[in-house]
């Protein structure tokens, strides 16, 4: 995870490098970065794993640069190179392409199609080599030549035309304005990191801030007296979704209530999916398969929402044991076919393409999927209470 004083990967722009091996992906980022980020070398699949870079690309702002395997690839552990090239167009917000020839080449030209589909930006570049012209016919957007680390500002004006337009809402817009109070009630337990606050707690934060929101942070057991202290109520009050129950208790229902995840997860996602999946909860039957899916990799602690809180809550409404598989980080099933419900976490470590890709693979599959915050926002049977 990032320190405070770094923006998190999952707000950063995720800017995809593909091609044929050799073709001089390395060597563009490292001419982007201006440093020797990507290992460059003329024997062909160098790259095998994704490298991320992240850095500050202006005007565009905080951006993960990412380094792909080439395609083309013959060897032994083609195919695992290409499906961790495929994980990593999940996440693409901005696909680059880079050639040095126009010969055939299906795997690249499958990626393109699947960023058309996902209305992903692409950009075309050229590598010289020796005086090398593309063809008449190819669509070509910047021309570099690496072999003289010329072309980089070129490349950088296509990406800055390319992410235009395209920033994220805020979590909040719609429910705050400048000037609101906004309570955040914020249980500190055993899954509170020592000495720091969560990433969600601190993204929100932060966000309010940049509003102009006035924002007073408590515990959940401060709750009524925080309320009582007042002058008048907070426009809006944001909680961890496991305290819902306990929260809406003491919360009269002219103040309104969200959660972290579910704020997130209208940023990152698709809301209204989830909140349609989270009513699937009520089909579960005992034996039904059920995927658990995490952005981050992280040690779980005794009470963790994955493992132990959201198994027994849903096994306790299908009234039964379900058979439930938890994912994490970047690993995420090819086939999710088999499952009846996905549930996804808040995705605080995930930019919005990399969900946005998983409720596509979900849809595809005929799956329903919701978010934690959604589901226990269900569960508790306050969803008419919450707002997003």
């Amino acid at each position: 995870m990032a320190d405070l004083n770094q923006t998190p990967r999952g707000e950063r722009v995720h800017i995809g490098f593909f091609g044929r091996t050799n073709a001089g992906k390395s060597s563009l980022v490292n001419l982007l970065t201006g440093a020797e980020t990507a290992l460059v070398s003329p024997v062909a699949g160098t790259t095998t794993d994704p490298v991320f870079k992240s850095m500050e690309l202006l005007p565009i702002g905080p951006v993960v640069l990412i380094d792909t395997a080439g395609t083309g690839d013959n060897t032994e552990l083609s195919e695992a190179r290409a499906k961790k090239t495929r994980e990593a167009a999940a996440r693409t917000d901005i696909a680059v392409f880079v050639r040095t020839d126009d010969s055939e080449d299906a795997e690249a030209d499958a990626l393109r199609t699947l960023f058309r589909q996902r209305q992903v930006p692409v950009i075309e570049v050229w590598n010289s080599v020796e005086g090398s012209q593309p063809a008449s016919d190819r669509r070509v957007d910047v021309e570099v030549d690496l072999g003289n680390c010329s072309g980089g500002e070129g490349l950088r004006r296509a990406l800055a035309e390319a992410w235009s337009g395209n920033e994220e809402a805020a979590a909040t817009s719609g429910l705050v304005e400048a000037g609101d109070l906004v309570l955040l009630v914020m249980p500190q337990d055993i899954q509170a990191p020592k000495g720091r606050l969560i990433l969600p707690q601190v993204q929100m934060i932060r966000e309010l801030l940049d509003a102009g929101c006035r924002v007073l942070c408590i515990k959940t057991e401060d709750l009524p007296d925080a309320l009582s202290d007042l002058r008048k109520p907070p426009a809006l009050v944001i909680t961890d979704s496991q305290a819902f129950p306990e929260v809406d208790a003491h919360l009269p229902n002219e103040i309104p209530l969200t959660s972290f995840s579910i704020l997130l997860s209208k940023k990152k996602g698709d809301i209204e999916a989830f909140l349609a999946g989270a009513e699937t909860i009520a089909q579960l039957k005992p034996g039904d398969r059920v995927l658990i899916a995490e952005s981050c990799t992280h040690h779980a602690l005794q009470g963790d929402i994955a493992r132990e809180k959201l198994p027994k809550l849903l096994e306790k409404r299908a009234g039964g044991s379900l058979d439930i598989q938890v994912c994490s980080g970047p690993n995420f099933p090819d086939d999710v076919s088999t499952y009846k419900l996905i549930l996804q976490c808040g995705g605080c470590m995930s930019n919005r393409r990399g969900m946005l890709s998983r409720l596509e693979a979900a849809r595809e599959a005929g799956v329903p999927m919701t978010n934690f915050g959604t589901a226990l926002a269900w569960l508790a049977g306050i969803t008419p209470r919450i707002c997003w």
